[in-house]
Order: C-alpha cells, then sequence, then structure tokens
C-alpha cells in the first residue's frame, strides 16, 4: 500500500490509476502529481515500479528521464497545461 505525503492517507485504486496516467503524459510534470496526490518523484517512481510490467516500466523511466518537461523548473515557458479531451469533468 502506498501512502501520500501529505496526510498519509492510502491511495485508492482511482487514484493510483489516475497518478499512473499523469506520470505517463509527457506534459504532466512530477509537481503537479505532487501538489494533487502529495506523491513525489521517488513515490511516483516506486508506485510505477510496483504497478507496470518489468518491461513497461523501463520503458517509462527511459522516456521520463532527463525530459525537461517532467520538471516545472526545466519547462520552456512555451509548454502551457494541457487537459486531456478524454477526461471526464468529475463533480
Amino acid at each position: 500500500m502506498l501512502l501520500n505525503t501529505v496526510g498519509l492517507q492510502p491511495l485508492d485504486e482511482a487514484q493510483v490509476s489516475r497518478v499512473i496516467e499523469m506520470a505517463w503524459e509527457d506534459r504532466t510534470p512530477f509537481e503537479a502529481i505532487t501538489y494533487q496526490f502529495g506523491l513525489k518523484q521517488d513515490g511516483v517512481i516506486k508506485l510505477m515500479r510496483a504497478h507496470l510490467k518489468h518491461s513497461s516500466f523501463k520503458l517509462w523511466r527511459a522516456r521520463t528521464h532527463g525530459q525537461a518537461t517532467k520538471h516545472a523548473k526545466l519547462r520552456s515557458c512555451a509548454v502551457t497545461r494541457h487537459k486531456a479531451n478524454h477526461r471526464v469533468k468529475q463533480f
């Protein structure tokens, strides 16, 4: 069970799924995941390692390692917020 670092509450299945989805997205920085779920980059890496197949985890790490868009401070100002079309607004 993975706990967020803000309230030390366990993440439910839907939250874990959303963190994985956000981690795969190129334009979503780790800081956004930290803000929304309380997981820092090392926590996201642990979550991804625990929930992905080994080959998928290796692909994800290769894709995100050193990628400027995954870190808010390294991002160019040309990269703006992206809202996925498939996400339905939840109330």
